[in-house]
C-alpha cells in the first residue's frame, strides 16, 4: 500500500470528489472548471511523460511562472514520480535562473512563455545538466528539438506503462525528500530547503483542520509558488480537503479577480494588506457629515465585536444588535468592494503586518489573521486563527508543533514540520538544525497567554556607535501602518543616532497631493513631509530615547524587485538598500 503522500492524496480525490470541480481557468466565457477525475489524470498523464524523459526518483525538476495549472500538474506530478520539483521565482534574472538550474542539477524545466524561456536559452550553454525544456500552453513554438511544447511533452509519456508510475508512487518514503524551496535570498544565493512527504502532509492535515477545510471553499491563487505558502493553500491543503483553487489571471487583475471569484479563503502578504486598506481608508475619508458619523461609529463596532470573537465570544445584546446595523449600512459595502464578502478566514503572512491595519480593517468586518513561520517549517510556526487571535502577535504555535524561546531571545521549532536540511549545504543544515531544534534567526516572546511576538530578526540588530541594540522591526512596523508609508528601512548601524529610508505608497501620495491641490513630486510636497514627521513623531513618543528616528528621508521611489532592494515575497534586503542610497544616508549624518 502506498505511503499517504500529496500524490497519494491527488490521485484519491479523483475517486473521492471526482466530478466536484479541483481547479478553475478565467476564459472569455467566464471561469472554466476541471474535476479532480480530470487534474487525477493529468498528472499522471504529466508523470509517465517524466519517466519517458529519463527522470529519475531523486532528480530534481524545475518549473519557472506565474501560478497555472501546469505549474500544479508538473509539481504533483514530478512527486509522483519519485522526483524533486523546485519551483523559481518569475522575476528571476537569467542568472538567477542558471544558479538554480545548475545547483539542482534539474534535468527538465517548465517554463510559462516566452520571456521566461528566454531566460533559459540566455545561459543555455553554462548548464550542462539541463536536457529538456518544457513550455505552459500558449507558447509559441520554437524550432530546437530540446524544447517541447506543453501537448508535446505530455505526448511523450503515452508509451509508459501506469504502472510504472504506480511502482514510484508505491515506493515513496514520507521521509523522503518531496520537494525543494529555494529560498529568497535576503543576504545572498537562494538554499533549497529540503522538504518531505511528511513534513507536507502533517502541515497540510493540520491547516485544514485547524481552519475546517473543505470541498465547499474556494481560495485564488496569485502568489507566487515558488513560496511554500502558496504552495500549501494551492496544493497541499487542497489536495488534502479537495477545495476549489482558481488561478487569477495575473497580479494586475487581482482585484477584478477577486469580485468574480468571493473566495471563502484568502491569503496575503502585508503589501495587499496595505493596499485594500489604504483605498478603504481614502474611501471613508471622503464621506462627510452623517455620512463620516455612521462610518466612525461602525469601525468602532467592528472593532469591539472582532475584539469578543478573536476571544472565542460572540457579540451578545446591545452589541450584537448594533454589529448588524454597521454590517448592513458599511460593513457589508466595504466587503462587496473588495471581493471579500464571502470569506471566512483571511490570513496575513511571509512578513510582519502592521497591528494598525489589522485593527482599521476588523473595524469593518475584515478580520485578518496572522501566520508566521518559513520554508524550513515548511510554512507555519505560529498561527492566530479565529476564535484565538491577538493582533500585534504572530499567535499560539501551530497544532503538533513545540516552539521556545533561546536565552539570546531566538525562537526554535521542533515537530513534524521541521525541514531535512539544505540540499548540498551540510554547513548552513548544521548551522541551522541543532538537536533536532530549528533555529529560526528571528527574536521574539511569549505573552502571558501564550502569544508570540515577534521583537526582530538576529541578523537585522543594529547596535549604535553607543553599543545599543535596537531591534528596527519594532520601528517600521508601525510607521508601516500609515496610510502614506509603504517601506521604512531604519539605519544606524555603528552610527550615533538612527535614520530611516522611507517610502511613499505611489497611489496613497498621488491621492493626497491632488486633494490638497500641490503640484511638486509627492516626496518633494512639504505637506507630505509634515505627515510622515507626524507619523514619525507618534511612534518616537513609545520609544526610548536610543530608539527614536532623528532624521529621514523620503526616497523618490518605492524599493523594486527589479533593482534586487526587495525579495520575490516583497522582504527588504538591507544591504542592497544600503548601498543603493547611500550617498543619502551619508547626508543625514552629515556626511559626503
Amino acid at each position: 500500500m502506498a505511503a499517504d503522500t500529496i500524490p497519494s492524496r491527488v490521485l484519491r480525490n479523483a475517486d473521492i470528489h471526482a466530478d466536484k470541480p479541483a481547479y478553475h481557468v478565467r476564459t472569455s466565457a467566464g471561469w472554466r472548471p476541471t474535476s479532480w477525475g480530470e487534474y487525477a489524470g493529468q498528472v499522471r498523464r504529466a508523470g509517465r511523460a517524466l519517466v519517458a524523459l529519463g527522470v529519475e526518483p531523486g532528480n530534481p525538476v524545475t518549473v519557472l511562472g506565474f501560478n497555472r495549472p501546469e505549474w500544479l500538474i508538473f509539481d504533483v506530478a514530478a512527486m509522483t514520480a519519485g522526483a524533486v520539483p523546485a519551483g523559481i521565482y518569475t522575476t528571476s534574472s537569467p542568472d538567477e535562473v542558471a544558479y538554480i538550474l545548475n545547483h539542482s542539477e534539474a534535468p527538465v524545466i517548465l517554463v510559462e512563455n516566452e520571456e521566461q524561456l528566454a531566460k533559459v536559452q540566455a545561459r543555455r550553454n553554462d548548464l550542462p545538466h539541463l536536457r529538456t525544456i518544457v513550455t505552459m500552453e500558449g507558447t509559441s513554438e520554437v524550432e530546437d528539438p530540446a524544447v517541447l511544447t506543453w501537448q508535446e511533452f505530455l505526448a511523450k509519456g503515452d508509451d509508459v506503462d501506469e504502472s510504472q508510475l504506480q511502482g514510484r508512487v508505491a515506493s515513496l518514503d514520507p521521509d523522503g525528500v518531496a520537494t525543494m524551496i529555494y529560498t529568497s535570498g535576503t543576504t545572498g544565493p537562494p538554499k533549497a530547503v529540503m522538504l518531505s512527504n511528511d513534513n507536507l502532509t502533517f502541515t497540510a492535515d493540520q491547516a485544514v483542520s485547524l481552519i475546517d477545510l473543505g470541498p465547499q471553499d474556494r481560495m485564488l491563487s496569485y502568489l507566487p509558488l515558488s513560496h511554500i505558502a502558496e504552495q500549501m493553500f494551492s496544493i497541499h491543503a487542497a489536495s488534502t480537503s479537495g477545495y476549489q483553487v482558481y488561478f487569477a489571471e495575473s497580479i494586475d487583475k487581482l482585484a477584478e479577480n477577486l469580485q468574480e471569484v468571493k473566495p471563502t479563503v484568502f491569503f496575503a502578504v502585508p503589501r495587499v494588506w496595505e493596499k485594500f486598506h489604504g483605498g478603504i481608508m481614502a474611501k471613508i475619508g471622503e464621506a462627510s457629515g452623517a455620512k463620516a458619523k455612521i462610518a466612525q461609529w461602525a469601525q468602532q463596532v467592528g472593532r469591539d465585536a472582532a475584539d469578543l470573537r478573536n476571544q472565542g465570544k460572540e457579540p451578545a445584546g446591545m452589541l450584537k444588535m448594533q454589529e448588524g446595523l454597521a454590517g448592513r449600512l458599511v460593513h457589508a459595502k466595504v466587503k462587496e468592494a473588495v471581493g471579500l464578502e464571502q470569506a471566512r478566514v483571511l490570513a496575513s503572512g511571509a512578513a510582519p503586518v502592521s497591528k494598525s491595519i489589522l485593527e482599521d480593517l476588523a473595524g469593518f468586518g475584515i478580520t485578518v489573521h496572522e501566520v508566521y513561520g518559513q520554508s524550513e517549517d515548511t510554512g507555519p510556526t505560529s498561527f492566530n486563527v479565529p476564535g484565538r487571535t491577538k493582533f500585534g502577535t504572530v499567535g499560539p504555535p501551530y497544532p503538533g508543533v513545540d516552539v521556545k524561546i533561546a536565552d539570546d531571545g531566538e525562537i526554535l521549532v521542533k515537530g513534524r514540520n521541521v525541514f531535512l536540511g539544505y540540499y548540498k549545504d551540510d554547513a548552513a543544515t548544521k548551522e541551522t538544525l541543532q538537536d533536532g531544534w530549528l533555529m529560526s534567526g528571528d527574536l521574539g516572546q511569549f505573552d502571558d497567554e501564550g502569544f508570540l511576538f515577534i521583537t526582530g530578526r538576529k541578523k537585522d540588530i543594529i547596535i549604535t556607535a553607543g553599543g545599543k541594540n535596537v531591534a528596527p522591526k519594532l520601528i517600521e512596523s508601525p510607521l508601516k501602518g500609515h496610510e502614506l508609508i509603504s517601506e521604512v528601512v531604519v539605519i544606524g548601524d555603528r552610527r550615533k543616532y538612527l535614520t530611516a529610508l522611507i517610502t511613499l505608497d505611489a497611489e496613497q501620495a498621488e491621492r493626497f497631493i491632488k486633494e490638497r491641490g500641490l503640484p511638486e513630486p509627492p516626496h518633494e510636497a512639504p505637506a507630505v513631509r509634515e505627515a510622515v514627521q507626524a507619523a514619525v513623531d507618534n511612534v518616537n513618543a513609545g520609544l526610548a530615547r536610543v530608539e527614536q528616528i532623528k532624521k529621514f528621508t523620503i526616497l523618490p521611489r518605492e524599493l523594486s524587485i527589479d533593482e534586487g532592494e526587495l525579495t520575490p515575497t516583497l522582504k527588504v534586503k538591507r544591504n542592497v538598500v544600503s548601498d543603493h542610497f547611500a550617498d543619502v544616508i551619508d547626508s543625514m549624518y552629515g556626511e559626503t
